[in-house]
């Protein structure tokens, strides 16, 4: 009975995928000039890895592009191809070929006849102008790896774990690197003793798509490693002459690799010893489908919400005739918490998965500009989550697609002005309380105050020349604003920046824009840690019960009549230690009945939001707990003010106040949330 190898298909395509990242972070650090031997042998192992697993799944489109870079990859890593930043625009070419066809067959369809065809073409020429002419021989393209010849080498390879069924389909597959002389099956494993002259790596990266790296067992060893004449691919069209030609262009790999020297077999030695380790690492971790942890993180929140139910049903009882129920209950709390954080982490990924991303689009961006750019990116170790990590990749890809067109001058404007050539982008991200705080900044040309407000005016938005810098940069965010002298594939049609602000807003976080003419800009997103999980201030307003974020609170006060003062219109003031903030009384902004509305015999909540403090009148605080974050626009619609909602322990819906939305509200509203305030009470 043979093993069905489709179900093997989603752990090659992810492992293929980060190979692939890897790969390109490798060509990026590269330098053509003197490159690095460890880096041009991590990147032959790369694109060796994904040929190996291509061929055994019959991707054959992605095997033959993979062999044909691979060979490139052989000759630079042995010094017979001499590399140059065109080159490396070549290889990240094929990178980016490579993935379109890893795509594809994701999505079960054959990949693009024509790319591959022309990529085929680029790297063959390429091979014929920089190298020694040998790798030319990939023209003819490999239908099926040829067995070994018996007797270059001899390896015993036993797998744990195999099921008899499977037994001799695997079997089967090691047949494809030599003969097998012999093989047995016995306590679930299969042992294999195989004549051939393939490596033990390479054989090892082809199993590991099947089974893991810590069930493989090899004894003996093979005498000839990857590249030898096993390798060489077979058509049936192909002429003996290039046959001999390719290998040919293996042997300098072989006769190294096989050299007796024992200061070259420590050095390869302790040059596995990082990957084996690495291999180690990645073998102790389980892949999990995020629908998986996203089913156990629901149901962690509802365990919560069941003992806050409990813990509310028990609080009058008498500690001394149900002491064990109480203490019970306290250490259910606790556990409770623990089970939280430990789910929840497991959803937290580092920045360092987004910010890889930007190194290629700043290369490719800034070559296209004609501009010299430095990135350095700060804080990639900062953990978020998934959920919040997949949605910022977009918004940050058009803030700094932003920094390199219209910030980072060109070289000749950066000299006139007596700055570096090179312009300087940094990506950073950081914790600041209970969010996670990414910032763009550039030493570019800085935001043009006059012309915003030109173009404002042209655009018919009420400006003025009184307005505060804060206030001008926020107009770049209207809807199709745009100060680009020309529009071109890049910018000026006042796409992006609204959508960057409207996405972020949805995701619980806000955006910033710190400017100084001439020494550049920076982009500030706060956003939530989580979107799951939320330690809160219950607070009520009338009989409405509210959730404040707990991170947003400065302190609680109650005020004296001398402490308000009015402003404009019905707005006031309260004075706190020589500061005047803003009051925004909750039962005005929400049309709340039976409030109280005198805040001296109410509780004031110092806030902070965006940067800005100012007082949040209630009538009363209820208790900190955790709450379950529920999605108020997925169970409902969206509320002005509102950013989610909870449920409490009684059962009943608490609403999530959106503290920056808050911030920004003006006083006066005439009206305007009365059907907000309705919409709120219908919830409960």
């Amino acid at each position: 009975m043979s093993i069905d190898i489709t179900e093997f298909y989603q752990t090659f395509f992810e492992e293929a995928e980060e190979l692939l990242s890897d790969m390109e972070q490798q060509l990026l650090q590269l330098d053509p000039s003197d490159p690095d031997s460890e880096q041009l042998n991590a990147i032959f192992r790369a694109a060796h890895s994904i040929k190996g697993g291509a061929g055994t799944f019959g991707f054959t489109v992605l095997q033959e592009t993979t062999h044909l870079f691979e060979n490139l990859l052989d000759q630079a890593r042995h010094h017979e191809l001499a590399l140059d930043p065109t080159i490396i625009d070549i290889f990240l070419e094929t990178k980016d070929m490579l993935s379109d066809q890893l795509n594809a067959y994701r999505q079960q369809t054959e990949p693009d006849s024509a790319a591959y065809e022309r990529i085929c073409n680029t790297l063959k020429t390429l091979a014929e102008e920089k190298g020694r002419g040998s790798s030319a021989a990939p023209a003819a393209i490999e239908k099926a790896p040829v067995a070994a010849p018996a007797g270059d080498g001899t390896v015993v390879i036993k797998i744990a774990g195999v099921a008899a069924d499977s037994a001799a389909s695997l079997a089967e597959e090691l047949a494809l690197f030599g003969t097998v002389i012999e093989q047995q099956h016995g306590e679930d494993v299969l042992t294999v003793k195989l004549e051939t002259a393939t490596g033990e790596d390479d054989i090892r990266a082809v199993l590991c798509f099947v089974v893991d790296e810590d069930q493989i067992t090899f004894e003996g060893a093979a005498a000839a490693p990857s590249e030898s004449a096993a390798s060489v691919p077979v058509s049936d069209d192909v002429e003996p002459a290039l046959i001999e030609e390719a290998v040919a262009s293996s042997q300098p790999a072989a006769e190294t690799a096989a050299a007796p020297a024992e200061p070259a077999k420590a050095a390869a030695t302790a040059a596995k010893k990082p990957e084996r380790s690495a291999a180690s690492s990645e073998n102790a971790s389980l892949r999990v489908s995020i629908e998986k942890i996203d089913q156990i993180i629901n149901l962690v929140g509802e365990l919560v919400i069941t003992q806050s139910m409990l813990e509310q049903g028990t609080a009058d009882f008498d500690p001394v005739t149900h002491g064990n129920l109480l203490s019970g209950m306290t250490q259910l709390q606790r556990n409770a918490r623990d089970l939280q954080e430990a789910v929840m982490s497991i959803r937290m990924m580092p920045m360092d998965v987004v910010f890889n991303r930007f190194p290629r689009l700043v290369r490719d961006l800034a070559g296209k500009l004609g501009k010299q750019v430095e990135l350095e990116t700060v804080g990639k170790s900062t953990e978020l989550d998934k959920g919040l990590i997949e949605r910022i990749v977009d918004p940050l890809t058009h803030l700094v697609r932003n920094s390199l067109d219209h910030g980072i001058e060109t070289p000749d404007r950066r000299l006139a002005a007596g700055k570096p050539t090179a312009g300087r982008l940094t990506l950073s991200a950081s914790h600041q309380g209970g969010n996670i705080l990414i910032e763009i900044s550039d030493d570019g040309a800085g935001l043009n105050r006059e012309r915003i407000l030109k173009k404002a005016r042209e655009n018919g938005l009420p400006v003025s020349d009184a307005m505060s810098d804060d206030d001008v940069w926020q107009l770049i965010f209207a809807p199709g604003f745009s100060t680009a002298e020309q529009v071109t594939d890049l910018s000026g049609r006042g796409v992006g920046m609204d959508v960057v602000k409207r996405n972020i807003a949805q995701m619980g976080g806000h955006v910033d824009i710190l400017s100084r003419p001439g020494q550049g800009t920076t982009t500030r997103i706060v956003l939530p840690l989580t979107l799951a999980i939320l330690d809160g201030m219950s607070v009520r307003v009338g009989e409405e019960v509210y959730i404040l974020p707990l991170g947003a609170i400065k302190e609680s006060m109650q005020v004296r009549p001398e402490d308000i003062s009015t402003v404009t219109g019905n707005d006031r003031v309260l004075h706190v230690r020589g500061e005047y903030l803003p009051l925004v009384e909750l039962y005005r902004v929400f049309d709340i009945p039976d409030a109280q509305q005198d805040v001296t015999k109410g509780i004031v909540m110092i806030v902070q939001s965006e940067g800005r403090s100012f007082a949040l009148q209630v009538d009363q605080l209820i208790g900190q707990h955790q709450v379950v974050v529920k999605n108020l626009e997925t169970n409902y619609r969206r509320v002005a003010g509102i950013s989610a909602a909870t449920i409490l322990g009684d059962g009943s819906v608490a609403l999530i106040l959106d503290i920056p939305a808050l911030s920004r509200t003006p006083q006066d509203r005439e009206g305007g949330h009365a059907g907000q305030s309705r919409s709120a009470a219908a919830l409960h």
